[in-house]
């Protein structure tokens, strides 16, 4: 070998991305006894959404102490439902108990990671260099790159265009005029809290959302006391936000005309706050609650009700100079838009940087629509991994619970490949991924999400459900328990997978 050619570096586990997913894959590799790995970061810090997102009033819509690892019970959460400086505090601490920071590569963004055939490894290249991998364990999760919509005329504002989840900090909103684009969970934390200074504010309302009042408050240093000293008490206050959550769940998934009950309290939320009918008739929606994410606020309509706020009923539809025009007509003055417009959940731009065995990036394969065997793993991307993966999301609990579910799996993953010995891997079979597929699309045609009569983002542009998990976190858990080899094909070095697919792929029942 030449002087100046040097070995490429070569890991067991590469993890993608330094949120919750990531952090909790790296903690259970560590836990395996697994400590070759890297967890590679696009940014210089950890915290993934938690740290990107850092606009006023940020916080949690699940309560904190389910909001966190059953690995990392924290006893000292300060309030019911925490902010998003708390939350990323949380991280950190997770960070530096478990010892992580020694794996985490900062400022490594992935550029391109592709599937080698021949050395059952993945190709990565990043920002920071390149390396290869056994096993890529993919956790960038679905709220990480931002989207804003193609409106004509935005590149010719002459004011300041940001988007939530990138909040510009230097930026004064005292005494302007704000135009504030969405009416999601985001937007309707903003809005109150940049109500008071903004000398005028405009909220562009495409579709209405149902806001149920959040029941947030501090917790007493009593309570904190008490589960520092008897940290039985922290499970046990976990363990009955989950249970009260899970009987909620058939509701969204079975029932939704159950849900008419929660729609009045919405409603008296409302109407508390809401005098004028005219713009209570604007913000009540015409679709089952649930079909839309529950937002929680206590705020929110109070804020609107400013006579400094104005609601248009209409999304954004044009730009002219510093004129935003609705798709009703309606024309606003604005010194600065701010948008609350959500993220690229269906159509993940990581999935384009993955290049899997027959030379497609997963974004080709996912064309049709994002699926995965129990929501990790994609046919064609062998000893690949997504967290927070096709069909996890939830609409009424902590995405917590699927994370540890989806990282019980990864484990078991890696055990078999152990058993297997050697250089091997796994790839999903294609039969395998449909009928589980099909299996998850059959029981969401039942979901509020899909009989709700509205469009959100959970769906992708066909209309179909790709996001959410219909069912219970303990069915998801029993379902990612361990790893079925009768879903996968083995590869390994010597063996042709063109040669054996077709036979193998017909052979499966999943």
């Amino acid at each position: 070998m030449a002087e100046h050619e040097q070995v490429q570096e070569h890991v067991r586990v590469a993890v993608i991305g330094s949120g919750f997913g990531g952090l909790g894959a790296a903690v259970r590799l560590r836990r395996e006894g697994i400590t070759d790995f890297v967890v590679l970061e696009r940014a210089g810090s950890v915290g993934g959404t938690w740290r990107d997102n850092s606009y006023p009033g940020c916080a949690c819509d699940v309560p904190s102490h389910l909001y966190s690892f059953s690995f990392a019970p924290n006893p000292d959460w300060p309030r019911t439902f925490s902010g998003q400086e708390h939350i990323r505090a949380y991280l950190e601490h997770v960070t530096d108990t478990f010892g992580l920071r020694p794996h985490i590569r900062f400022d490594s963004e992935v550029k391109r990671m592709a599937w080698d055939g021949e050395q059952l490894r993945w190709e990565i290249e990043t920002a920071s260099g390149n390396l290869t991998a056994d096993v890529v364990v993919s956790a960038s999760g679905p709220l990480s790159d931002p989207k804003v919509p193609d409106i004509p005329g935005l590149d010719s504002f002459p004011g300041k265009v940001f988007h939530s989840a990138r909040w510009d900090h230097d930026y004064d909103l005292t005494g302007k005029s704000v135009a504030m684009i969405g009416t999601g969970a985001s937007a309707i934390q903003i809005v109150p809290s940049i109500q008071p200074k903004a000398a005028h504010l405009t909220l562009f309302q495409r579709t209405p959302a149902w806001v149920m009042p959040r029941m947030d408050r501090a917790i007493s240093g009593a309570e904190r006391a008490l589960h520092r000293a008897l940290p039985v008490t922290t499970k046990l206050r976990r363990g009955l936000l989950w249970g009260i959550r899970e009987l909620q769940v058939q509701a969204f998934t079975k029932h939704p005309g159950e849900l008419g009950f929660v729609e009045q309290i919405a409603k008296r939320n409302m109407a508390s706050a809401v005098k004028d009918p005219a713009l209570r008739a604007k913000l009540t929606p015409d679709y089952r609650i649930g079909c839309k994410r529950i937002l929680l606020s206590s705020t929110y309509y109070p804020a609107l009700a400013q006579p400094n706020v104005d609601v248009v009923a209409s999304g954004l539809s044009e730009v002219r100079g510093s004129t935003l025009v609705a798709a009703d007509g309606t024309g606003t003055e604005a010194d600065v838009i701010i948008f609350g417009t959500g993220f690229h959940v269906t159509d993940m731009p990581i999935a384009e940087r993955v290049v899997g065995a027959d030379g497609r990036t997963l974004a080709e394969t996912w064309k049709g629509g994002m699926e995965a065997l129990r929501g990790a793993s994609a046919a064609g991307f062998p000893n690949w991994m997504t967290i927070i993966g096709p069909n996890t999301g939830l609409g009424n609990s902590s995405m917590i619970l699927m994370i540890e579910s989806q990282l019980n799996y990864m484990a078991d993953y890696l055990r078999q490949l152990n058993v297997l010995g050697g250089r091997v891997a796994l790839d999903a079979r294609p039969a395998a991924v449909r009928n589980w597929n099909h299996r998850v699309q059959e029981r969401m045609k039942r979901t509020v999400w899909n009989t709700g009569g509205c469009t959100s983002w959970y769906l992708d542009a066909s209309g179909r459900n790709t996001t959410v998990w219909p069912g219970t976190t303990a069915e998801f858990r029993r379902a990612t328990r361990r790893v079925d080899l009768g879903e996968y094909e083995v590869l390994r070095p010597a063996v042709a997978r063109a040669a054996t697919g077709a036979d193998a792929d017909a052979e499966v029942g999943a």
